[in-house]
């Protein structure tokens, strides 16, 4: 042990960024301790990629294919023995670290899931289906790989999988345009996922979609107990899912009219 380093295992910790500069000093800054840090940007027009070459020199410009195939673009640039992928608006606390550290001398596991405490316009989340939301981010190198998804892309890990107790802090939704602002790509891109799946969709479909989504968030998650920003999260949850269901609807009907 170096400095609080395993010497024996390495680690990599991978990000994909864009227009992440009001989030990414403190991501960085918070795993600074790792052997090797790879960032890939898109395409970043504020000063993200500034900001990251204080940090690391592994810095990288590529076009963007979608969320799973830059973040394979990322591990495939890493040389540690395990790997860490973290998103830009989240961040390692010492506690978490030192569980990480602790984690890659496990023997018999492959991965590990970690919990996320996730911060919505102020209020960390506990509730609503936000805690503890368990995303697999580590792993052997070897052993991983994402899938090509454009959104909601995940880490395959061949062997055993185990979890960290410690979370990973969030910053989800500073403040209320940033959740429009995802609301409305994530809807999108949702959107044509579900269509490459073949779903189909109407708008009492879309309607429906919403306001089930509500009620699983705001009743059955009980994000009622979140006070003032768990009725935010549910209502907001119940928009994505209606955006993403009218888009998709928007879009089939473009199709037939091309026919």
């Amino acid at each position: 042990m170096v400095d609080g380093r395993l010497t024996m295992s390495t680690l990599s910790v991978i990000i994909i960024t864009k227009n992440e500069a009001p989030h990414i000093g403190g991501c960085l800054q918070s795993v600074a301790w790792a052997d090797e840090i790879i960032v890939l940007d898109s395409g970043s027009t504020d000063d993200t990629v500034g900001v990251c070459r204080t940090y690391t020199d592994h810095v990288y410009i590529t076009d963007w294919q979608g969320f799973g195939i830059q973040k394979q673009r990322a591990l495939n640039k890493a040389t540690g023995d395990w790997v860490l992928s973290i998103d830009a608006d989240e961040i390692v606390t010492p506690e978490l670290k030192a569980e990480i550290i602790a984690a890659m001398q496990t023997p018999d596991l492959n991965g590990f899931e970690i919990p996320r405490l996730s911060n919505y316009c102020g209020r960390a989340m506990r509730h609503g289906g936000w805690f503890p939301d368990y995303v697999l981010r580590l792993f052997r190198r070897e052993c991983g790989e994402f899938t090509d998804a454009v959104v909601h892309e995940r880490i395959i890990v061949t062997g055993k999988i185990g979890r960290l107790t410690m979370p990973f802090l969030h910053d989800a939704f500073v403040d209320f345009e940033e959740v429009l602002h995802k609301v409305n790509n994530y809807s999108s891109l949702g959107a044509k996922l579900l269509d490459e799946k073949g779903v189909r969709s109407s708008l009492p479909k879309a309607i429906m979609k919403g306001l089930w989504t509500f009620i699983r968030t705001y009743f059955l998650k009980a994000a009622f107990l979140d006070g003032q920003q768990g009725l935010l999260l549910a209502i907001s949850n119940a928009e994505g899912a209606y955006y993403r269901y009218v888009k998709l609807w928007f879009l089939q009907n473009e199709k037939n009219t091309r026919l």
